[in-house]
């Protein structure tokens, strides 16, 4: 419930972005405000990849359970604060973003205590199983996330905080009560020169990987900002000095040691390609759906944020159904099998989704859809039970942190990476479409000029922040009122956006799905270096013994 809630929450505002800024009085597309609208989606994920290792690593010292019931209360405080946002405009926006930032705190002391939790718990002949259902749980939340998102909004953009609030209090009481502590403690004193370096370092890359979407100097995007390569430059050193103080301390934060053993090694860095390649695909099926393929059939632009999370449903049945067979599965016959058969499978439907026209036959693509949630169910599943067997009881609680570290910041990496490929797909093509699409309705061609010289992150976000995308880009030049009936209908329908950029989006989308599928192979390839799987029952690590050992030799690590 904890993973669940967690994942949920990560995902539930990208389908309600448009009730929320509705909801607050501001609109996200005027100048200056793109700001908000990406903090709101990626702060969350932001701390959650900066913070879990850390907070692992206090698990280990203090006690697992004690974070996890720590990290119950305080996303249940901050999802009240939420849905209580007494304010409006920059205001209101910075207020959600602030309790995001918390409640992402309370979330990651679930996702990096939960794994360990379970893995305490359960013998090694049962602990694929266990932490098959608990990592599918995880995933198939991040989808139902965007589903919950749509269906709450339609009811009030606050419930979409509301739905948190009584399980995270059900959890916090339950917790409290049910879960003891009887995996093994290490006590130890906090590494504050790695935690310091490690948290300002990925922040100050993710933070400059955000930035680096929105436009900057006449550019379409801030990868040339002086800040932008600041925070990256600045950012890397500091990482760069966290991996050598993580050397040279008796008690680190990060177990560099962990990653001598293979299984460990090579099921971290199959796990970050494929959250890299799972987040690039869920933004491009929401701007495919939202923006192009749900209005050209017929619905309406304020509807579509829901009907995305339905259309999008085979993808979380296929996690469903794959997760947890593989996981029971590979308790009996080993990891490497079913992770590196899933990752083929994910990187066939990247394929599919490549050759499938933008107005697809919808039979053709939840298909893909469902071999792609297979795919990823059947991978995710046996990695973690292999990266978890892989260490020794006492590093489970970091190993956890570091695991869902390389989980969540593929997941953060993926918007920055899935955004600026497919606004460089666009950039080439989207200003000449839209601008002779909008003069060939009677638009002025200084007006046209003027929309198509927008950043075409501006025009992509208008793709699926559920208004009608034509009226939002013609608004404030005050054209429409101006033009006969006629050409308004036909720029305001249904039809006439999707049209317009449904060549340039599927320029970006063939960019974006192209790097996936090498992404998906190559996570493919480390599942297979990863080793042969240890035997059932046992709690010897899966992988090199030789790397196993010389961890344990290592005074560092």
């Amino acid at each position: 419930m904890g993973i669940l809630i967690a994942a949920v929450d990560g995902s539930i505002v990208i389908i309600s972005l448009p009730a929320i800024f509705r909801g607050i009085g501001l609109d996200p597309l005027a100048p200056g405000n793109i700001g908000f609208l990406l903090w709101i989606i990626l702060g969350y994920l932001l701390v959650s990849a900066v913070l879990v290792v850390a907070l692992g690593r206090l698990g280990d010292m203090f006690g697992r359970v004690r974070m996890y019931n720590l990290g119950f209360a305080i996303f249940a405080c901050a999802s009240l604060a939420l849905s209580l946002d007494p304010l409006k405009g920059p205001g209101g926006a910075l207020w959600l973003i602030g309790f995001r930032v918390v409640q992402a705190v309370g979330g990651s002391m679930l996702t990096a205590n939960s794994a360990a939790i379970l893995t305490d718990a359960f013998p090694a002949s049962q602990r694929g199983m266990a932490l098959g259902i608990n990592q599918i749980t995880a995933l198939a939340g991040q989808f139902l996330g965007l589903l919950a998102g749509g269906l709450l909004a339609a009811i009030d953009w606050r419930a979409v905080f509301w739905v948190s609030v009584p399980i995270g209090v059900f959890g916090t009481i339950w917790s409290y009560h049910s879960l003891r502590e009887i995996g093994a403690r290490r006590p130890g004193r906090i590494d504050w020169i790695g935690n310091i370096t490690f948290t300002a370092g990925a922040g100050a890359v993710l933070a400059a990987i955000t930035y680096g979407i929105q436009p900057y100097g006449g550019h379409s995007t801030g990868w040339t900002s002086p800040w932008v390569l600041g925070g990256l430059g600045g950012g890397v050193g500091l990482l760069v000095a966290f991996c050598v103080a993580e050397t040279r301390t008796a008690e680190p934060m990060f177990r560099l040691g962990l990653f001598r053993v293979r299984a460990f090694a090579a099921g971290n860095l199959a796990a970050l390609l494929t959250a890299i390649a799972r987040g690039g695909m869920q933004f491009t099926l929401i701007i495919w759906l939202q923006g192009i393929w749900l209005p050209l059939h017929g619905y309406d632009f304020q509807r579509t944020p829901l009907w995305a999370g339905i259309f999008m449903l085979p993808l979380t049945v296929g996690f469903l159904l794959g997760g947890p067979v593989s996981g029971y599965l590979s308790d009996r016959f080993g990891a490497r099998l079913f992770s590196t058969t899933g990752l083929i499978l994910v990187a066939g439907a990247f394929v599919g989704l490549l050759a499938v026209p933008v107005d697809f036959s919808y039979p053709t693509f939840a298909a893909l859809l469902l071999l792609s949630g297979l795919g990823q169910g059947m991978f995710s599943a046996p990695n973690t039970s292999s990266i978890m067997g892989s260490v020794p009881p006492e590093q489970r609680g970091v190993a956890s942190g570091m695991r869902s570290t390389f989980q969540n910041s593929g997941t953060a990496l993926s918007i920055g990476l899935c955004f600026s490929l497919m606004i460089a797909g666009l950039a080439g093509s989207l200003p000449h479409a839209l601008s002779s699409g909008l003069q060939a309705q009677g638009v002025p061609a200084g007006t046209a000029s003027q929309v198509a010289g927008l950043p075409p992150v501006s025009t992509l976000f208008a793709t699926f922040l559920g208004d009608n995308p034509i009226s939002h880009l013609l608004g404030p030049s005050g054209v429409l009122s101006t033009l006969p009936a006629h050409n308004v209908s036909v720029l305001t329908g249904m039809r006439f956006f999707p049209e317009l950029v449904s060549g340039p989006f599927h320029h970006g989308l063939v960019t974006v799905f192209g790097v996936a599928t090498g992404m998906a192979l190559v996570a493919a390839l480390a599942s297979v270096l990863r080793g042969r799987h240890h035997t059932a029952g046992s709690d010897k690590p899966s992988g090199s013994t030789e790397g196993h050992q010389e961890w344990q030799k290592a005074p560092s690590s």
